[in-house]
């Protein structure tokens, strides 16, 4: 465990799970916000002993604000909410829904890939189910626009950044130009630890998800604070988002470029076909099953796909 401040009044806390690099934020000053609690032995483990290693007891904390509905940034929030109870517990109201049931999220957010015969392993879904505490209702939920002021020259503006979940959120501080985007965007997948591509980069939104790649590139932040990646600054923040806006027309290319060589296809078999050009991926290849049906649906809305009725395959229309 590390923590580092990488900007005025924002403290990065790095830790490690399974094969990637780990990470929550810590915004303080005459407040204090955390970003995201991780899984749910990250703040045991992680979190509340870099808190104290900053002299910020626990139960201090004002604000709580958890990124998105994945189990690695909410799993931890019944620890949290154990540690500091006062702390206003926050999330987009898209996400909340899953933030606040996790049987819930373990059948629509995780659930889904089992009916194309590409579910998790039995291990990956039993750590899905054991990285989350118990259900935490969430206190505030926020639409994005909403600013926290922290203390002077310190202030987090909430941004909406859907696509990897509906109600993604992210934080633009203005004085460091800093955007905090957890993994709002995901360039060519996430990382392990010595840089290499693993994981495929989750969306479910295409539209959504480039329309916050804009956004962010429209503040020109000097710095992006991402959960799995090392802090990227300078020329490196431009480039990381020109590669997540590659992926993106990679995906879409691929899955029209296979769909109609082969006529008709189910997801399954789409999937093993675009593993082998978009990745491979060692880390949940079957999460890449989500940008290929997003795409997947964006040929039957333009009309050169049909769906079929079962959901589980689509056919070109030459």
């Amino acid at each position: 465990m590390k923590t580092i401040e990488v900007a005025p009044g924002i403290w990065r806390i790095e830790s490690i799970l399974g094969p990637r690099p780990f990470s929550q934020y810590l915004l303080r000053g005459e407040k204090a916000l955390l970003v995201d609690t991780g899984v749910a032995s990250t703040p045991a483990e992680v979190i509340l002993p870099a808190l104290e290693s900053l002299g910020l007891p626990p139960f201090e904390l004002d604000f709580v604000v958890v990124s998105h509905a994945d189990v690695d940034h909410f799993g931890g929030n019944e620890a949290i909410r154990d540690a500091a109870p006062d702390a206003l517990l926050c999330a987009h109201a898209a996400d909340t829904p899953w933030i606040e049931d996790r049987e819930r999220i373990l059948r629509e957010r995780y659930g889904w890939y089992a009916a194309h015969g590409i579910g998790y392993p039995p291990d990956v879904a039993a750590w899905l189910r054991d990285a989350m505490g118990a259900d935490v209702p969430v206190d505030v939920q926020l639409q994005g626009g909403e600013v926290f002021r922290l203390g002077a020259g310190l202030e987090a503006r909430v941004l909406h950044l859907p696509g990897h979940s509906p109600g993604h959120l992210g934080i633009w501080e203005p004085s460091s130009r800093t955007a905090l985007v957890t993994d709002a965007v995901m360039a060519r997948g996430l990382l392990d630890t010595e840089g290499n591509v693993i994981h495929p980069p989750p969306y479910f939104d295409p539209a959504g998800y480039v329309a916050s790649v804009r956004l962010l590139q429209s503040l020109d932040p000097a710095r992006l604070l991402t959960a799995h990646y090392v802090v990227i600054e300078g020329d490196a923040v431009d480039e990381f988002l020109a590669d997540t806006l590659w992926f993106v027309e990679r995906a879409r290319l691929t899955v029209a470029e296979e769909l109609a060589a082969a006529g008709e296809l189910t997801l399954a078999e789409l999937l093993g076909r675009a593993d082998a050009r978009l990745g491979p991926f060692t880390s949940m290849p079957n999460e890449l099953a989500g940008p290929l049906r997003a795409h997947l649906r964006e040929l039957v809305a333009a009309g050169r796909a049909v769906e079929a009725p079962d959901g589980l395959s689509w056919k070109a229309i030459p």
